[in-house]
């Protein structure tokens, strides 16, 4: 296939110059209905925000350019069907579970995933088999399950419907996921993927193999995150001999609107043309330009550059001295956006460009070095031992949760409570604490280590403590 082509892109573009009469939605009529002190800027985009014309095809019954621009994208990802998503990863990974489970199916998860994975359990039903991350001391944090743990789970839960796992994670780390697609496939296991961070995997090296490649029966990639697409612009591809890609339509049509965003689609038509066509020498460009971004930090006296996986993910780990929320505020300070901080790390990503502010950058770490000669002494946190189990469950069945009485209570009481809400740090988006799981000691001084350290959460009042069941934990009783 031609990967310069950009059908759906075109197809707008062509309709843009037919110079129509609107006498449908939306309503700001192709830009002409707009505050004036915005016009500015939105004026290049408002003409291609459509609706589902004639010859502007129908995400939700694709014949036309949208069906072309999926199947280039599937030719170039390499799977059996790709379908474009304007709701995030977040839609894609709803509706893969969706796809495969029903009302109490036990379905293998790793704990450690994205909450609109954990969302998707609720939403359908099933029942999880959570399986816990090894603490990965070459990066100082939880990263991915191991071969063992994965295997485990299998033997003792064979009737699981599928095996749900993230790759890479948010800071480009990647592990062995082809021995754990091969080990659930020689159970009839079907393996899902939230690959949110390796749209760009499909480049090829120096970048690793993308879970789709290496066997997956479906992947979710968040193109915005990692390639030119637009905010919430995401792909779902499916290769499998055991999912049913018109179950994945199916929940798909339910999960997503039904007028989707047509600058949205488009800019995954131009993301997957520019993967696709993006030269070697291009390439080699864009990771000198990282390791060079990379040099400046390994300049900084007060943090190490971790390993990665990924040559476009910059993670440094702080001392002890510091926060990894107080050196992000610094350069936040300096305009400088780092993605994420967490206590103890910061993460950069490069993106596929070449970096022109070397020089910004350096001074800020140089100024880092000499304002913090004298350190402040921030209190740290072991979390090695946040996930006792290595397979775990519940407590209570989602069914279970609808019919008990909540209540609100601080975080010194507690302690052996279930929770009815998840405790999520944002970003990642990885909960601390699920709903439905009996809270621990280790959540409880992480979470209350996180807010001393100015961690964001998804969460309101989350200082005044959690809403758990209404039911003694020493008994099983309700109060």
């Amino acid at each position: 296939m031609n990967h310069h082509e950009l059908p759906l892109l075109k197809r707008l573009i062509d309709f843009k110059k037919q110079d129509s009469i609107s006498f449908h939605v939306p309503g700001h009529k192709n830009g002409k209905v707009f505050l004036e002190i915005a016009k500015p800027y939105f004026d290049s985009i408002l003409p291609l925000d459509l609706t589902e014309l004639t010859g502007l095809d129908d995400l939700h019954a694709p014949h036309e350019a949208i069906k072309e621009a999926q199947d280039i994208a599937a030719d170039h990802f390499g799977a059996d069907h790709t379908f474009f998503l304007v709701g995030g990863s977040t839609s894609g990974n709803l509706a893969m579970i969706l796809s495969v489970c029903t009302p109490g199916d036990k379905i293998i998860v790793q704990r450690n995933s994205h909450k609109s994975i954990m969302n998707g359990l609720e939403l359908s039903g099933a029942k999880p088999i959570f399986i816990s991350p090894e603490y990965d001391e070459t990066v100082h944090r939880y990263t991915a399950p191991s071969y063992q743990t994965v295997e485990q789970a299998i033997l003792k839960h064979p009737d699981a419907k599928a095996l749900v796992l993230t790759y890479p994670d948010y800071f480009g780390h990647t592990y062995d996921i082809q021995q754990m697609i091969d080990v659930a496939h020689h159970h009839h296991i079907p393996v899902l993927v939230d690959e949110a961070h390796g749209v760009h995997f499909s480049i090829g090296e120096p970048f690793p193999k993308s879970a789709l490649a290496l066997g997956a029966d479906i992947v979710v990639q968040s193109a915005h995150k990692m390639a030119p697409a637009m905010t919430m612009a995401s792909l779902l591809h499916v290769k499998s001999h055991i999912v049913l890609v018109d179950h994945v339509a199916h929940y798909l049509q339910i999960i997503q609107s039904s007028s989707p965003s047509y600058p949205l689609m488009a800019s995954l038509d131009i993301a997957r043309s520019y993967l696709a066509t993006v030269t070697r020498e291009e390439i080699e460009t864009i990771v000198d330009s990282a390791n060079q971004v990379k040099s400046v930090f390994l300049q900084g006296k007060h943090w190490q550059v971790l390993p990665t996986n990924d040559p476009l993910k910059l993670t440094i780990q702080v001392n002890n001295g510091l926060s990894g929320y107080e050196v992000a505020s610094y350069f936040e300070k300096y305009h400088v956006y780092p993605e994420l901080a967490t206590d103890k790390q910061v993460l950069f990503i490069h993106g596929l460009g070449v970096f022109q502010e070397h020089k910004q950058v350096e001074n800020i770490v140089k100024s880092i070095n000499e304002e913090y000669n004298y350190l402040s002494n921030h209190a740290t946190m072991e979390v090695r031992n946040l996930f006792k189990d290595s397979i775990s469950e519940l407590a209570l069945t989602y069914h279970e949760m609808i019919h008990i009485p909540r209540k609100r209570i601080q975080w010194k009481e507690a302690l052996g409570y279930i929770a009815t809400e998840a405790v999520i740090p944002y970003p990642p988006g990885i909960p601390v604490i699920l709903k439905g799981e009996r809270v621990t000691e280790e959540q409880i001084r992480l979470i209350q280590h996180l807010i001393q350290q100015g961690a964001t959460f998804q969460h309101q009042d989350i200082e005044q403590g959690i809403q758990v069941f209404d039911w003694c934990p020493a008994s099983g009783a309700s109060d």
